[in-house]
């Protein structure tokens, strides 16, 4: 299947913009240490990186 990510909320979203807790949202995420798998594109990568501060990301091989 390709790489995937394994994304993990590590910090609450209380107090951040709303520009953040929408790319949350749009990744899976809003309950701490909640995590999601998805595949790696360019796209996933760039909202991670958005708010990598709130999260930690994981490249998996396969569907683990």
């Amino acid at each position: 299947m390709g790489k995937m990510l394994k994304v993990t909320q590590v910090h609450s979203y209380i107090g951040r913009p709303e520009k953040q807790r929408k790319v949350l949202k749009g990744l899976g995420l809003g309950k701490m240490h909640r995590s999601v798998m998805l595949l790696d594109t360019p796209e996933i990568r760039g909202m991670i990186k958005k708010i990598e501060h709130l999260v930690a990301s994981v490249e998996v091989e396969g569907n683990e």
